[in-house]
C-alpha cells in the first residue's frame, strides 16, 4: 500500500491560507511540461493543431499506424497534458506526495501500445493544459467548457483527409472522462459514430474536492473551499457534476479504478457505472494500492481488457 503523510495540525491563519492557495492552484492549473516525445518510443508522429468547438486553439500528435482504419482519440486528466504529468519533480510532488502520488506518469507508452495493436491515435492538450491555448481566463471547470475540445478533436478527425473515414474509440482519462460526458450531454450530435469509450478513473469534483481535503486534514472546510472556488470561476460543485453527465453516453462504455483510491470513494465511480443508461458496459477494480497515479498506468501494464474492448467494439 502506498504510503500517506499525516498532515500536521495547523493554526486558523494557516488554514485559510491553504484553503486559499488550493482554491487558487485547483481554479487555474499550473501547467504541466511536455516532458516525453512519441519518438521516445520509436513512433513517427505529425505534430497537429486544431480548434476546438469554441475556436481555442489545441496541439497534439497525430501517431499513424500503417493499414489501419481505425483511430483512439485520448483525452488526459485535469493537470496533466498529453505527455503525463512529472509529479517526480517540483513543485507537482510537493502537490501530490502527501497523497501517495508524487511519481511520475508518462502516458507514450500508452501510445505505443494502442500503436502496436493496429490504431492510429490522436493524443492533445485539453485548453489550459499543455500547449493548447488559454480559454475562459484560465479557469478550469471539471469538464463544462473543456467539452468543446473534445468535439473539436472529433470535427478534426472527421475533417483530415486520411482520417475522415476512420472508426473512432475514445480513451478518455479522469478529467478528459467527465469532459467526454460533458460533451456527451452537450453536444450528442458529435458522437454518431462513435463506436466506444474506454474512460480510466472518472470521478466527481466534489468527491475528490472532500478527499483531498481530508488528506490535508481539512474536511471540515468543503463549504468555505467551494466559496472561494466560486469567487474565482463562478462556478460551483453541482454544476460539475460527472454522475449526472453520465446519464448521456450512448456508446460501449469501459470504466476502471483503483477501488481504495485516496482521492476519490468507490461509490462515487459505482454511481457513475450505475448512471450509464447502456447495455455494454464494464466496471474494472484495481487492488492493491491507494495511489490514483497507478491508475493511469493500469493500461500500460495490463492493457488486455482495455485493448479487448476496443477490438470488440471497433471492428
Amino acid at each position: 500500500m502506498t504510503e500517506i503523510r499525516e498532515p500536521p495540525a495547523l493554526t486558523g491563519e494557516q488554514i485559510d491560507q491553504a484553503l486559499r492557495r488550493f482554491a487558487d492552484a485547483f481554479s487555474r492549473q499550473r501547467r504541466s511540461p511536455i516532458l516525453h516525445s512519441p519518438s521516445e518510443q520509436g513512433l513517427d508522429h505529425e505534430d497537429v493543431t486544431f480548434p476546438s468547438r469554441d475556436g481555442v486553439p489545441l496541439e497534439g500528435w497525430f501517431i499513424p499506424a500503417a493499414g489501419s482504419d481505425k483511430l483512439v482519440i485520448a483525452n488526459h486528466p485535469l493537470g496533466f497534458n498529453r505527455s503525463g504529468m512529472p509529479a517526480h519533480l517540483e513543485p507537482w510532488r510537493s502537490e501530490w506526495a502527501s497523497s501517495g502520488n508524487g511519481f511520475e506518469v508518462d502516458f507514450v507508452p500508452d501510445y505505443k501500445i494502442l500503436h502496436d495493436a493496429g490504431y492510429n491515435v490522436l493524443a492533445y492538450d485539453l485548453r489550459n493544459h499543455g500547449h493548447s491555448g488559454d480559454a475562459n481566463g484560465g479557469v478550469t471547470s471539471s469538464g463544462i467548457f473543456e467539452a468543446r475540445d473534445v468535439a473539436g478533436s472529433l470535427s478534426y478527425a472527421r475533417g483530415r483527409r486520411d482520417t475522415r473515414d476512420m472508426t473512432i474509440g475514445l480513451f478518455s482519462r479522469c478529467m478528459g472522462s467527465s469532459s467526454t460526458f460533458s460533451a456527451m450531454t452537450q453536444f450528442p450530435e458529435v458522437f454518431d459514430g462513435v463506436r466506444c469509450l474506454v474512460a480510466p478513473q472518472p470521478v466527481t469534483t466534489r468527491t475528490i474536492i472532500e478527499r483531498r481535503l481530508a488528506v490535508m486534514g481539512l474536511s471540515e472546510h468543503l463549504d468555505e473551499l467551494e466559496r472561494l472556488i466560486v469567487l474565482r470561476t463562478s462556478i460551483g460543485f453541482a454544476r460539475r457534476n460527472t454522475q449526472e453527465w453520465a446519464r448521456n453516453v450512448r456508446v460501449p462504455t469501459f470504466l476502471y479504478q483503483v477501488r481504495d483510491d485516496v482521492l476519490t470513494h468507490p461509490s462515487d465511480v459505482q454511481t457513475i457505472f450505475d448512471n450509464l443508461p447502456v447495455a455494454e458496459k464494464k466496471l474494472q477494480w484495481i487492488e492493491g494500492t491507494t495511489a490514483r497515479w497507478d491508475g493511469y498506468l493500469e493500461f500500460q501494464r495490463r492493457p488486455g481488457p482495455m485493448l479487448e474492448w476496443f477490438a470488440t467494439y471497433m471492428s
